[in-house]
């Protein structure tokens, strides 16, 4: 009789324990920070994720807060200091790494715990409908004949379409150093620069551009993904023109420092879940987003290896000292 007792009562403990750890990596509320002011692509991205994450029944609660400076590196600093909080994300991207070195900022994403890219977008390289420039290799050969009078439009200096214009002329091989490169605060101005004849080319996401494209006053020398893209299937990649450059412009999440293995796995199991919803690919549909999702090692090595190379192009353009 006490042995069956003990034998139950071994079997009721065995099955609490697997409801404590099922109860465990099932989180019921979640906090996304979007290290940026409202409206951006990290707001978008983390704004994104609430939706997909409660929609699908994953996640209870979740809570986005949006914390703006220095290009991200404000907010990151909240989340090295919220050490060991399992149920913190950040949302952080390709121009995340750069703003690091230009703002010198103290804290870098060596200090984070990785948990999975999101999305990736394409650069495309345009000029002017009416540009002598018919190719890549047409902007190529003036870039080599001389990189001063090759005039680049794009974003913030340091983000994805400078890291573009300046691996583009190492790419060709002309002096990156000397290439002139001028931020527009949004694609809006970048394009007025362009049909106004202001700039050379122009280097942005294709979504930014698509419209004027479409609309013929745009034309694509070049894509920087490593296929060509569905919504433009007539723009060469950099690859077919031979030039051996690819770059996208990707989005991901991090944790705090200091997570326990579970932490982590129940984190990174619940951005998994969300990618695979049906919720989630809506979205990415909806807003023209290519579903990029590498979580784990895979993630990490990634993140290692874009921070050697943006850091590398950046001491050489003479962006970082």
């Amino acid at each position: 009789m006490l042995t069956s007792i003990l034998k139950r009562a071994a079997v009721t403990a065995v099955a609490l324990a697997a409801l404590s750890t099922a109860a465990f990596a099932q989180l019921n509320e979640l906090k996304i920070m979007a290290p940026a002011a409202p409206g951006g692509g990290w707001d978008g991205t983390a704004r994104s994720m609430q939706q997909a994450l409660t929609a699908a029944g994953i996640v209870k609660s979740v809570q986005v807060t949006n914390v703006t400076g220095a290009g991200g590196t404000i907010g990151l600093a909240q989340l090295i200091g919220a050490k060991g909080d399992g149920h913190q994300l950040m949302v952080n991207g390709f121009v995340m790494v750069g703003a690091i070195l230009l703002n010198k900022s103290p804290v870098n994403l060596t200090q984070v715990t990785p948990i999975a890219r999101l999305t990736a977008e394409a650069e495309v390289i345009v000029v002017p409908a009416d540009s002598p420039l018919k190719t890549a290799k047409d902007l190529a050969e003036r870039l080599k004949a001389d990189p001063a009078k090759v005039t680049w439009a794009g974003g913030s200096a340091g983000g994805t379409d400078h890291i573009l214009a300046a691996l583009f002329a190492q790419a060709v091989g002309a002096d990156a150093k000397k290439i002139n490169y001028i931020p527009f605060s949004g694609g809006g101005e970048a394009l007025a620069a362009m049909l106004g004849g202001r700039v050379t080319a122009g280097v942005s996401g294709y979504g930014e551009f698509e419209g004027q494209i479409k609309a013929g006053k745009l034309r694509v020398l070049a894509v920087s993904s490593p296929k060509r893209l569905p919504n433009a299937p007539d723009a060469p990649t950099l690859k077919e023109q031979g030039i051996d450059l690819e770059l996208l412009n990707w989005r991901s999440v991090v944790a705090p420092p200091g997570l326990s293995a579970e932490q982590t796995k129940a984190l990174t199991d619940t951005v998994e879940k969300m990618v695979k919803s049906k919720e989630w690919q809506e979205i990415l549909q909806a807003r023209g987003w290519d579903d990029s999702f590498l979580a784990g090692a895979a993630f990490e090595t990634f993140l290692k290896n874009e921070i050697e190379r943006v850091s590398k192009v950046m001491t050489e353009v003479g962006l970082v000292k």
